[in-house]
């Protein structure tokens, strides 16, 4: 499929799935917006791409602090007049095993901030991008590790565990796809969230010191095909793992639950900016 005239931002473009999507994509003769947070690693990235034919620009922003990411998107909107589409890919994995909890720059738990929060705001903030380029679509790159987010407890200060808060900030981002996905007009943008794999061969898996079962390039098929495939065959507010659609954690279809994930989200974002969202 040419994709010549179609402009895709890539959070995390610099490792893993990221990189490997980018390439792909700009095989097919995709623009690419490629997010990294180390500029010698991105412009690596840049630099393979442009070599073999395809074109990138590079934004630089450290997720784990929500006034960048803000600043991210501000130097999106000034500097491209279209983006079709947005996979919210970059994450923070398990970490190394017996890690003990870590906060962002924002004094919010890292997992749930960068792999959540991160994607939420800069979706939020580029819809009006993504909306003058319709139709056009969201991936958010979750997980099939999923756990029920502890309301009492959300920023995780009791028994923190890495792979525990790995999966509940992957079900807030599986919430926040259905809650986007009703919030915006379908024609307009579709939102949906994808498990590409399971512990794929990417540094992430390597820091958590397990084992990889899939590769990346297995990974890299699921996604494409969302980036890729007829609105009318992906659809919108879904969740798929790997190449079919599938159900997420419980919690996801509890309209309760993400309300409260809304008015936590919202108030960790506002506190995090001096300002709404």
């Amino acid at each position: 499929m040419a994709m010549t005239d179609t402009t895709v931002l890539i959070t995390g473009a610099t490792d893993g799935l990221g990189r490997h999507t980018a390439n792909r994509l700009a095989g097919l003769g995709a623009r690419l917006i490629l997010h990294g947070r180390d500029p010698e690693r991105a412009a690596r990235v840049r630099e393979e791409i442009e070599a073999a034919g395809g074109t990138a620009d590079v934004v630089l922003a450290d997720l784990a602090d929500l006034r960048a990411v803000d600043r991210l998107a501000d130097d999106v909107l000034a500097s491209h007049s279209r983006l079709d589409v947005l996979v919210n890919n970059a994450g923070v994995g398990f970490g190394r095993p017996g890690a003990g909890r870590e906060e962002s720059a924002d004094g919010i738990e890292l997992r749930f901030a960068v792999n959540h929060l991160a994607g939420l705001l800069l979706t939020r903030r580029l819809r009006p991008l993504l909306a003058g380029s319709a139709p056009a679509r969201v991936i958010n790159v979750a997980s099939i590790g999923q756990e029920a987010i502890d309301f009492a407890d959300p920023m995780f200060h009791e028994g923190y565990d890495g792979v525990a808060a790995y999966r509940r900030s992957k079900l807030a981002q599986i919430m926040s796809t259905f809650d986007l996905a009703a919030e915006f007009a379908p024609d307009r943008i579709t939102v949906t969230a994808l498990h590409p794999a399971t512990l794929m061969d990417t540094t992430m898996v390597g820091d958590a010191q397990r084992e990889p079962r899939s590769s990346v390039a297995e990974g890299g098929d699921a996604l494409l095909r969302l980036v890729t495939a007829p609105e009318t065959e992906i659809g919108t507010g879904r969740y798929y793992d790997g190449r079919q659609e599938s159900r997420a954690h419980p919690l996801a279809y509890d309209p309760d639950a993400r309300a409260r994930l809304r008015d936590l989200s919202a108030e960790l974002i506002a506190g995090a900016l001096g300002r709404p969202a």
